[in-house]
């Protein structure tokens, strides 16, 4: 345990997942599958998009940005939670502060941008002769960089609000990784209006958003079901199902866990939740948005075959 001094803590020892080394291994083992599944799969899609012009429209745009945020989350938090599982697992002030701010971020934009994936959805499929216009390049990089700099600022806020409080000891997290309701339980100072504006943001962020998506599809699937032909409807509801299965399970997991141990402390059930946002769902993402989609799969086998022959090439240049 690092030494604690009676005014100020400088390293924080972040809890171990389970202590039984058995239980630790298979951890580690499932832990490190989600990571490189995070990583590769995330970054499959965006090579994807990239490559393929015909992938260049606003819902494949806000896609990449979904990706690129679930890869920052992924090598925010796994690290730390694999180190937890091999070794004691601590982190200075600082570095708390910054995993704090980043995950913080990345968590609100992905909020924001769920909300703006289900208007783009909306226009799709409600206004579908305007969706050119409402939906422009323009709008959708207007978009991206208000869900952007909105996550930024938030977490920002919350960050230096952190600062002004005292940490005298305990240095023990109760969490896997340092997530703001779970350092501020160890704060010796009074943090009530920490715990306001983070269930504030919370609200905002979470509840706000959650409403203005299922607003959305509330829209949408009353516009699906005035689809004559059965075929329409099977292709309007496999384009948003996926996405709806995700917000869900975004959105109930991050408005647990910031409105609850924001008000107690931190157990076992809040680390089971937490990972369902902080690793499978980065995990899944690439699966759920891309398994029915046959637009995105043709591109992909595109791209393979693509690697394929560039690959032969190198190799016989370099036997020739």
């Amino acid at each position: 345990m690092a030494p604690v001094n009676q005014s100020v803590v400088t390293i924080f020892i972040l809890q171990r997942f389970v202590d039984d080394p058995r239980v630790q291994d298979v951890l580690f083992c499932l832990f490190f599958a989600l990571f490189v599944a995070a990583i590769a799969g995330n970054g499959l899609i965006i090579a994807t998009i990239h490559s393929s012009p015909n992938l260049h429209t606003p819902m494949y745009f806000f896609l990449v940005n979904l990706a690129l945020m679930d890869v920052i989350c992924t090598v925010t938090v796994l690290p730390k939670v694999l180190q937890s599982l091999v070794a004691e697992n601590s982190i200075s002030y600082g570095g708390c502060l910054t995993q704090m701010f980043v995950f913080s971020w990345v968590l609100g934009s992905e909020l924001l941008l769920f909300s703006a994936m289900a208007y783009d959805r909306y226009l799709a499929i409600c206004r579908p002769l305007h969706y050119g216009t409402l939906m422009s390049g323009r709008v959708c990089v207007a978009l991206a960089t208000f869900v952007w700099f909105t996550g930024a600022f938030n977490s920002l806020v919350l960050t230096c609000l952190m600062l002004p409080l005292s940490f005298c000891g305990p240095n023990l997290i109760t969490h896997f990784f340092c997530e703001i309701p779970s350092v501020l339980i160890l704060s010796c100072s009074p943090t009530f209006i920490n715990d306001i504006m983070t269930v504030i943001a919370d609200m905002f962020l979470t509840g706000l958003n959650f409403l203005l998506t299922m607003t959305s599809y509330g829209f949408i699937i009353s516009s699906i079901l005035r689809i004559r032909s059965s075929e329409g409807k099977k292709r309007a509801f496999s384009t948003c199902s996926a996405h709806l299965v995700v917000v869900t399970l975004y959105y109930s997991t991050v408005l647990y866990t910031y409105v609850r141990p924001a008000l107690g402390t931190a157990g076992f059930l809040d680390k089971l939740i937490a990972v369902l946002y902080t690793t499978v769902t980065p995990s899944l993402n690439p699966l759920i948005y891309t398994l029915r989609n046959k637009e995105f799969k043709t591109s992909f086998k595109k791209l393979i075959s693509l690697l394929r022959t560039l690959n032969l090439e190198m190799n016989s240049k370099s036997n020739g």
